[in-house]
């Protein structure tokens, strides 16, 4: 147990809302209570992570709490190796711990412990704090019926379209096993993950079968923040790679150039279907692992996918995993409109 941290006035409005999803998340996913220990290892390196870490002390008030730059690496983990399977710990980072080369929630999910991670929290700003506080929000209803109605027309898919305003990226093949991230870990191996909640994603199964254009409206930079060019960059692919850009600005340029001077060839791979309906393409935060979760469609650049092994493609191998966001007007899979004016059909 822990005294509250030091908070102003005008945040506690912001404790509030962040105690009351988080209580939610804690009985609803991950199923937490008195039976078992609760770890929350912080920091309070900016806002999000201070009204974070006393959000927790106010859910979890016989838990563990442990300010990550208080204490010695030996001390924390001495705390987290005396947990039970089925204990949980919360990760609150302004950045992104380390206990050594290893990341710390791997090595918890080795101890078969129930871990929701918050990193790089100061990547956002203070002005961004509310956005990524209400994206905690959980839904059980929307999340597990769309994620798993999404799931299935994917899987049984044999092509999908993205119309973006009169860009067409064409998948011109079945796609992959879709993986959901939507709060229910039944069957899984882990539970828990990188918060927040809501993305359902996979990818073609022929990369080449995908080709056409389409417009993106934002694309994570290489400080991994999300980067809004004046006009959407339109893509030009060609047997599943970028071969042109259209509109392309410096920064982007240097994406493309990156990829292709370390890769050769800039693939596209991943295609996510977002589900967080906090985040929009007007209502957004800056940490790109973050935003991805938005309502919409992303898409990632570059050779790196460790999820879906591909012939000629070595799971080690890949450098770059770019997420680019699509300014989606609709998506559909085998003609059937799944996504339409920002939101999920389905």
């Amino acid at each position: 147990m822990s005294e509250s941290l030091h908070t102003s006035r005008d945040d506690d409005a912001l404790i509030l809302t962040a105690q009351h999803h988080l209580k939610d998340l804690l009985e609803m996913v991950f199923h937490h209570t008195d039976q078992h220990r609760a770890v929350v290892v912080y920091d309070t390196g900016c806002l999000l992570s201070t009204i974070l870490a006393e959000a927790y002390k106010r859910c979890l008030p016989n838990g563990h709490f442990i300010d990550f730059n208080q204490q010695t690496p030996e001390e924390i983990r001495g705390v987290l190796n005396s947990l039970n399977p089925s204990d949980f710990v919360a990760l609150v980072q302004s950045k992104s711990f380390r206990l050594d080369a290893f990341r710390l929630r791997v090595e918890l999910f080795k101890l078969k412990l129930k871990v929701i991670e918050h990193p790089h929290l100061s990547r956002m700003s203070d002005d961004e704090a509310p956005y990524y506080i209400d994206s905690l929000a959980y839904d059980p209803d929307y999340y597990r019926r769309v994620g798993r109605a999404l799931k299935t027309k994917i899987d049984n898919a044999t092509s999908g379209l993205l119309d973006s305003g009169g860009e067409f990226l064409v998948y011109g093949s079945p796609f992959e096993s879709a993986k959901v991230n939507i709060g229910d870990y039944t069957g899984m191996n882990n539970m828990g993950g990188q918060f927040p909640l809501g993305e359902v994603f996979t990818e073609a199964q022929d990369l080449r079968a995908v080709h056409g254009r389409v417009k993106i409206f934002c694309f994570g930079d290489v400080t991994y923040k999300i980067n809004y060019p004046e006009t959407p960059i339109t893509l030009i692919i060609e047997q599943g790679q970028v071969v042109a850009c259209e509109n392309s600005t410096p920064d982007f340029d240097q994406i493309i150039s990156n990829i292709r001077t370390d890769e050769g060839t800039v693939w596209v791979r991943e295609l996510g279907f977002g589900l967080n309906r906090a985040f929009s393409k007007t209502r957004t935060v800056a940490d790109t692992g973050t935003y991805e979760r938005m309502c919409g469609i992303h898409f990632s650049l570059g050779a790196k996918h460790g999820t879906y092994g591909k012939p000629g493609f070595k799971r080690r191998d890949g450098i770059y995993h770019v997420d680019v966001f699509a300014d989606t007007q609709t998506f559909s899979l085998d003609n059937e409109i799944i996504y339409k004016d920002g939101a999920w059909i389905v």
